[in-house]
């Protein structure tokens, strides 16, 4: 009998890579989406943290030098702010499209998975019909030999 090879195995291994190097590259995408998610997060709290910090002194009486300290730092806050929503738009651009990618690489590898498994069955079957066909003909063999005797 012979060995089942299928003829597009490099094509396949090869396309499994690609699949593997652009899963990594969707993970460090979605890793960076999520550190500079939290970076402004972190700068939200912060800002929100600041202005409750800021309403207590108000409360309890400031001077005009610490109210105008008070609103430098948060016009400060907000443009770092608006720095890193950008970052995050960005990024999750990024990770949209790395995700993007992967799904199609998925897509392809699969198919030539199923290809494989229809070209494995087709195999199956012609190596079963062979065998029969020369099980057939040992059993004609057989026969005609003990008629001949």
């Amino acid at each position: 009998m012979l060995q089942y090879k299928y003829r597009f195995e490099k094509v396949l291994t090869i396309r499994e890579q690609e699949k593997q190097q652009t899963e990594m590259a969707y993970k460090e995408s979605v890793q960076a989406f999520e550190e500079v998610a939290s970076k402004l997060y972190e700068l939200l709290k912060k800002k929100e943290d600041l202005i409750s910090f800021q309403t207590e002194k108000l409360k309890a009486g400031s001077t005009i030098n610490e109210i105008h300290h008070f609103a430098s730092f948060i016009d400060s806050l907000e443009k770092s702010i608006t720095d890193v929503q950008q970052k995050v738009m960005q990024a999750r651009t990024k990770m949209n499209w790395h995700e993007q990618k992967l799904v199609e690489k998925s897509l392809e590898v699969r198919k030539f998975e199923k290809m494989r498994e229809k070209d494995l069955e087709r195999f199956k079957e012609e190596q079963n019909k062979a065998e029969m066909l020369m099980m057939d003909e040992l059993s004609s063999i057989m026969y005609s030999k003990k008629e001949v005797r």
